[in-house]
């Protein structure tokens, strides 16, 4: 295996003596002195035949050894033995690719899990790359056990999305939802499209419609074991960023030579020079023509409740229906035909009908058709399930999974994924009914990511909303999901969390700064800390979007708790400890509204 010019192979007999001094210097570099590094000659010490019997596995580059690492042991339980990389080559990713390695040889000879008896210095690396403290802590003779899992082979719809490899990444968010008539604009649409990052497990080439900071970049790269990423940021007028690169033959041309799949957020007919594939279908953006489809399918799922919705085409009829709809005590949801993150959704209870508010949602919504939409009362736990898949070239519809998403009022604020998020029965009837959507998708021609939203009832029944025929918001979860499991072995939960208030403006600099040190205080707690929109630091209202990872809910909520804290408190810098408090108290904080891309 060679990535970035280190190859990794098997050792050779001939290079005991030569990889065990080498393991000599990387423990010497701790700081250790000569009577505790004498001690540790032995156990340092391999032999010839420990080539074989321990898998000993080197990492080099132009002929020259970087460092080394044993798998020690079989199933069900392995333990990675040694790890050390050459004082000169320590900090250049190494270790990192030689740890990947070991966790992907120990999946293929069928391990559950991998120990490690770390050195206290090298914990924070075993962390950083996603091992866990062993739980209580014990230690072996000053060593820090933690265990870690095995690589998994990737999902059926990695390969069905990304042909399993490197993609072109493009981030049209704003060129996407224009092409619809009457859609209400996405809250911000250039900072939403640094998601775009994230439309697939491994990007080669990035291209956004604002500019990043490179620092941004290659923090991603290192802790998700990219290889180097090319990022453009191009000037798109009114977000229309496929024109942009068609009017710059260079990077058109770069794009299209790189022979690699061009994930677009959403499939335009401009977007479409870039790209290959079949003709775009779009029509189920339509939220009349998506619950058409449920309408279809819902007979042969009767755990699914499809709810009942009408067109309006004038906003006097619309009065009419909803004064109609109160006087008999039912509330309703008003939509306009197309709209994104809930943007173009209202939910009217009688009061609000009676008070002027169908008035004010006629003003907000736009677009020839109005859709009044039975309400679906529901508990909020478990309110808002997703589902992801993909319909491939072929045809094939391949699930991606299922989600919990958070909801504000109607407003999309973040996704959670992972082992049981949602109660299994839950899961599975949204699975099977939006694996019938996507295969009643492929019938029409479409081909391409696609989600299905739903709410549920008091009985926990899902509900259908909406299909959305591009890249969302749980999509980023998702791949960020297959990502982590793939580099760092085992099962991650995954939590999105796209418009987080800061308690202070701050340049990209300042606030990466930030999210680093809040990064560094997540590992403590078993997660992981991904920014996703690092641009909006600097808006009126500031935020910034973050991913977080770890092996369990509860390492989650604890992450967020800190995240969420530390963000309120940059407003201490300016206006003291009450205002850091201020904004640390949930009751307090007001969030912007974000629009779902």
């Amino acid at each position: 295996m060679t990535t970035n010019g280190v190859r990794i192979r098997a050792g050779r007999p001939e290079e005991a003596d030569v990889l065990s001094a080498l393991a000599l210097r990387s423990k010497a570099h701790w700081g250790y002195d000569d009577a505790y590094l004498a001690a540790c000659a032995d156990e340092l010490l391999l032999r010839p035949a420990d080539m074989a019997d321990r898998r000993v596995r080197v990492a080099e580059a132009g002929g020259r050894i970087l460092g080394m690492a044993t798998l020690d042991g079989g199933p069900p339980r392995a333990e990675l033995g040694m790890l050390f990389v050459d004082p000169p080559s320590i900090g250049r990713g190494v270790g990192r690719l030689l740890y990947r390695h070991v966790l992907a040889e120990a999946g293929r000879i069928g391990c559950d899990a991998v120990t490690i008896a770390a050195d206290p210095h090298a914990e924070p690396f075993y962390l950083a790359v996603g091992a866990r403290r062993a739980d209580p802590l014990p230690s072996r003779g000053g060593l820090v056990l933690m265990e870690a899992w095995p690589a998994g082979a990737e999902p059926s719809w990695v390969r069905a999305w990304t042909g399993d490899g490197r993609a072109v990444h493009l981030g049209n968010v704003g060129e996407f939802h224009a092409q619809f008539p009457g859609a209400a604009p996405s809250h911000n649409p250039p900072h939403y499209a640094c998601l775009a990052a994230f439309a697939g497990p491994h990007p080669a080439l990035v291209v956004l419609p604002l500019t990043v900071e490179p620092a941004w970049m290659r923090g991603l790269v290192r802790q998700l074991a990219w290889s180097e990423v090319e990022v453009h940021c191009v000037d798109a007028p009114g977000g229309a960023l496929s024109q942009a690169v068609l009017d710059r033959p260079a990077l058109a041309r770069r794009i299209r030579s790189a022979g690699l799949p061009v994930l677009a957020w959403g499939r335009t007919e401009v977007s479409r020079r870039l790209t290959s594939g079949p003709p775009i279908r779009l029509a189920h953006e339509s939220k009349a023509a998506s619950h058409e489809l449920f309408r279809r399918l819902a007979p042969a799922h009767p755990d699914v409740r499809v709810p009942a919705q009408e067109a309006v085409r004038s906003r006097r009829r619309l009065a009419r229906t909803l004064k109609a709809r109160a006087s008999a005590g039912r509330t309703s949801v008003v939509k306009g035909e197309y709209g994104v993150g809930g943007s173009a959704t209202f939910v009217l209870t009688p009061e609000a009908v009676l008070t002027g508010g169908a008035r004010a949602a006629a003003r907000r919504l736009s677009g020839e058709r109005l859709l009044v939409e039975e309400y679906v009362p529901g508990a909020d736990l478990y309110r808002n399930p997703t589902f992801d898949g993909v319909v491939a070239e072929d045809g094939t519809v391949h699930v991606v999974g299922t989600g919990l998403m958070e909801v504000t009022g109607t407003a999309y604020q973040g996704v959670t994924v992972g082992p049981g998020v949602l109660p299994a029965d839950l899961a599975a009837t949204a699975t099977a009914f939006g694996t019938a959507v996507g295969e009643a998708l492929a019938a029409e021609g479409y081909r391409g990511w696609y989600d299905v939203d739903f709410v549920t009832d008091p009985a926990g029944r899902p509900a259908p909303t909406e299909i959305n025929l591009r890249l969302t918001g749980p999509a980023v979860a998702f791949v960020l999901q297959a990502r982590l499991d793939r580099v760092r072995g085992g099962h991650h939960w995954v939590r999105t969390l796209d418009c987080l208030p800061l308690g202070a403006r701050l340049p990209a600099p300042a606030l990466l700064q930030h999210l680093d040190g809040l990064s560094r205080r997540c590992r403590a707690l078993g997660a992981t800390l991904l920014p996703t929109i690092p641009t909006a630091g600097l808006d009126p209202v500031p935020y910034v979007g973050v991913a977080l990872a770890a092996r369990s809910r509860q390492a989650l909520d604890e992450a967020e708790a800190l995240v969420r804290f530390g963000n309120g408190a940059l407003g201490g810098m300016f206006t003291g400890p009450a205002s850091a408090a201020t904004w640390a108290s949930p009751r307090r904080t007001r969030r912007p509204r974000p629009r779902r891309p």
